[in-house]
């Protein structure tokens, strides 16, 4: 059995801010539903507790980044630095933030659909604030893609 290695050069990259995130994509196996975008989340930055048919996995690569999510036992915090990896099953509730002085990035592997909703809802330039009407129209977006926000 051979191993495949895949070396993405830079210029490559596909980029996509999606409120305050910086998002690029590393890896789309075509024909699959696996995908791997690593995430650049502001200090202060993060997402509202949202739910998805995708499962994802983070592995975080600098900083420091805060994991809330709704499990059978209660609602649970992670306080995720360098190295750890953090999964989220299908139809979690869950956000994340960065509340460290410095940017987070973490690589993310998602399903075919959250991968879409990046790609066609992600802007070519970051945001300086997002505005109650792009709140609104994410919102909007996220849930053609089966994602639910509950709150922003």
């Amino acid at each position: 059995m051979s191993n495949s290695f895949v070396k993405l050069p830079a210029e490559n990259t596909n980029r996509y801010f999606v409120l305050g995130d910086r998002i690029e994509r590393r890896l789309r196996l075509r024909g699959t539903w696996f995908n791997i975008f690593d995430v650049t989340v502001p200090s202060g930055g993060g997402t509202p507790r949202h739910a998805h048919a995708s499962p994802e996995v983070f592995r975080i690569l600098e900083g420091r980044l805060t994991i809330w999510r709704l499990t059978d036992s209660g609602p649970e915090e992670i306080e995720a630095g360098a190295g750890d990896i953090v999964t989220i099953p299908p139809f979690v509730v869950h956000g994340y933030a960065n509340r460290g002085t410095v940017p987070a990035i973490f690589s993310a592997v998602v399903d075919r659909d959250m991968a879409e909703f990046i790609e066609t809802e992600g802007t070519s330039e970051p945001l300086k604030a997002p505005s109650p009407e792009t709140i609104a129209r994410m919102t909007a977006a996220a849930n053609a893609y089966g994602i639910t926000i509950l709150a922003a």
